[in-house]
């Protein structure tokens, strides 16, 4: 697999911005070392919520600009290319794959995956959704259960007017994205953005939304304990409660990749309320006894290690012979002021990253890609800032969801 086509542009019209990203395009898949990809096959088209009202114009246009070519992707507050972070600010990212046709196959509310043409095995999905659609735990679940692997990787539109996600057509609620078979290689990997503040308790009474008793006492007096504060005024404790999280995992999970470190299977959610009286605590997010929950806050300095550690191991996997883990970390922090290298046997990715993380939350313009781009190595990519991060079939909250094609 050649490297893909990849482009991004700026401009307050969005037909100039496409038309600088096309050249850039263009002069990729024509250069004289034959590096790129030729003949597209799969696009990926990403756009800032500026350009959301022309999505369907900007569709047209690329389609006329590359006949046959499958179009999937989405809106967002903030969109991604390799190194750079457009937020709050028109402008596009493209991206441009040859694989063979038969090898993926798009779906939405009018082409459900479980249509697909004959033949077609379904093994991992890529999805954009609409975060407001009814029932979207349940549609990811059942989407997971259509593809052979059941890993589905995305996330949710994102948009201050219209959350709009495209698959060969502009769909506003509901999920789209395509399908890849298993001759498709991919490495996909979750790095969280909070970092435990206290123990991994258990679920053990709660309803629906309110988490009633953690390992047997009010969860509400575990939480106080944990941040540290007075039980006897909680609401004097509120300032201390906004500030944090809850990690929740299910039974079966590994709750800490490590000490002081979430698993990829934590999901963040905020505290919504809490019930002094009865000593209960209310989450975004309905909870089951027997689950584990850990108290959190966000942390910058946890969050860059942690993507530094999988971009590390991506690149080990893919170039063991010439990098380890720990080589990788090292190497990052050395060329934190250089370059970034090149990004050997990738041959495209795909970064999709909490709305509430980005350069603003780094701490410079940029800087959540930069980090991507000097671990990683330079690949071609795309990407955008999500309103909730899909992984497995879990939807996640402040974390980035990075997916490598192989340069097989």
């Amino acid at each position: 697999m050649k490297l893909f086509a990849h482009a991004h542009a700026t401009h307050p019209d969005w037909r100039m911005a496409v038309a600088l990203a096309a050249a850039q395009i263009e002069a990729q898949r024509h250069d004289a070392a034959g590096l790129h990809i030729h003949q597209p096959t799969l696009g990926w088209v990403y756009l800032s919520d500026h350009y959301a009202p022309q999505a369907q114009a900007l569709l047209a246009d690329l389609q006329q600009r590359w006949p046959g070519v499958a179009w999937v992707g989405g809106v967002g507050v903030g969109i991604a290319a390799n190194g750079v972070e457009y937020f709050d600010e028109p402008a596009v990212a493209l991206m441009l794959t040859d694989l063979p046709r038969e090898q993926f196959s798009l779906f939405s509310g009018r082409k459900p995956l479980r249509q697909a043409p004959a033949g077609f095995v379904p093994a991992i999905a890529q999805v954009h959704a609409d975060g407001r659609t009814e029932a979207l735990d349940e549609l990811l679940r059942d989407l997971s259960g259509v593809t052979q692997t059941g890993y589905l990787f995305g996330g949710l539109v994102s948009a201050r007017n219209q959350p709009l996600h495209i698959a060969d057509g502009v769909f506003e609620g509901g999920l789209s994205g395509v399908a890849f078979a298993p001759e498709v290689a991919l490495v996909s990997r979750v790095t969280q953005g909070c970092q435990p503040v206290g123990p991994v308790r258990h679920v053990t009474r709660g309803e629906r939304n309110v988490v009633a008793e953690l390992d047997g006492e009010p969860a509400l007096d575990c939480l106080l304990r944990d941040l540290g504060v007075s039980d006897r005024e909680p609401r004097e404790a509120l300032p201390r409660i906004r500030e944090t999280l809850a990690g929740l995992n299910d039974a079966s999970d590994d709750a800490l990749a490590r000490p002081g470190q979430f698993g990829v299977d934590t999901r963040v959610r905020h505290i919504v309320g809490i019930d002094p009286a009865r000593g209960g605590v209310a989450l975004a997010d309905d909870v089951e006894p027997g689950q584990q929950l850990a108290w959190c806050r966000r942390d910058t300095e946890a969050a860059r290690r942690d993507l530094t550690r999988i971009c590390a191991e991506i690149r080990e996997e893919l170039e063991p012979e010439t990098l380890t883990v720990e080589a990788a970390l090292a190497l990052q922090g050395a060329q934190a002021d250089h370059a970034p290298h090149p990004a050997r046997r990738m041959a495209g990715a795909i970064y999709v990253s909490c709305l509430g993380r980005g350069g603003p939350h780094f701490g410079a313009p940029s800087a959540e890609l930069a980090i991507v781009q000097r671990a990683l190595g330079d690949v071609p990519l795309v990407g955008f800032f999500a309103s909730g991060e899909i992984a497995r079939r879990h939807l996640y909250g402040y974390t980035g969801v990075l997916t490598v094609f192989p340069a097989t």
